[in-house]
């Protein structure tokens, strides 16, 4: 978004705001992280880390609570193979629900890292949105964040309780351990990271679309989901739908891993100490 945030006087100095970071040629994910570093400094690598927690924390709690409570409507049990589609349901249904909810907070989050606003200022930009846009301007981008997130949750399910259920028959456990978990989110995070990163793209694309134009114009036009498609399609071609494959997957693999691992964990570590209170 740094192309976004300009300085019309072309004198930093008038405009305090905007900082200027160092220019520097990349070549590879490994690359831009060492410059990053060495140019901006370690902590930069963690820069954006509040907004985004702002918008994770309560995403996640809606998103594995619903995925939970679907999986238990649709009576799914590991091991079944013709239970295959109810984890992809579930996991799609669950972050349709926790993508509309938390959408408004998605949008706090873009205006933080691209506009360098104060909380007080967000607030009141937020009410001047509402002023003028209705209600609904607070779920501008909905559109491209579904079909980003739904077919990524559903294959990411998919795939990981497909592995769980493998390994569970294999060693005959009810639960997988917290590497067993590791290595399973690992790899059903890269399958759909890889799958779904042309939604990706778009979804990037349509926010610098919209920050273009709250810039250039004051306003919030911009052009329809399938026509960005359509000209992202002509002028980079399909390969263009793929960019950023690398540093998406370094990104997505270990987070899964992490993510699932820590909660498959803490969900046995829980069910066992309820289980021991009811005894008593």
């Amino acid at each position: 978004m740094d192309h976004v945030l300009v300085c019309w006087s072309g004198n930093t100095r008038t405009c305090p705001w905007y900082r200027k970071t160092a220019h520097f040629q990349l070549r590879g994910t490994l690359d831009a992280l060492i410059k990053i570093a060495r140019y901006e400094g370690i902590t930069s690598l963690w820069s954006g880390l509040p907004p985004t927690l702002i918008m994770a924390v309560p995403a996640t709690v809606i998103y594995f609570t619903s995925y939970e409570r679907l999986k238990v409507l649709f009576v799914h049990k590991n091991g079944r193979t013709e239970d295959w589609w109810k984890p992809m349901a579930a996991g799609a249904l669950a972050r349709v629900w926790a993508v509309t909810l938390i959408s408004p907070l998605e949008l706090v989050r873009t205006k933080l890292q691209s506009e360098q606003m104060s909380y007080k200022e967000i607030g009141k930009a937020l009410q001047s949105s509402v002023q003028h846009g209705g209600i609904m301007s607070l779920w501008r981008g909905l559109g491209p964040t579904i079909l980003r997130d739904v077919p990524f949750s559903a294959l990411y399910w998919f795939s990981y309780e497909h592995m769980k259920s493998l390994e569970i028959k294999r060693t005959g456990s009810s639960q997988l351990g917290f590497s067993q978990s590791f290595i399973a989110g690992a790899f059903s995070g890269t399958v759909a990271a890889i799958v779904t990163l042309p939604f990706d793209v778009i979804k990037t694309h349509r926010q610098i679309e919209l920050g273009q134009a709250e810039v250039m114009s004051g306003k919030t036009q911009a052009r329809p989901t399938w026509k960005l498609i359509h000209k992202l399609y002509l002028r980079e071609g399909f390969s263009g739908l793929f960019t950023g494959l690398v540093p998406r997957v370094v990104k997505i693999a270990p987070a899964c891993a992490i993510m699932i691992s820590s909660y498959e964990y803490f969900k046995q570590f829980f069910r066992t100490l309820n289980e021991e209170a009811v005894q008593r």
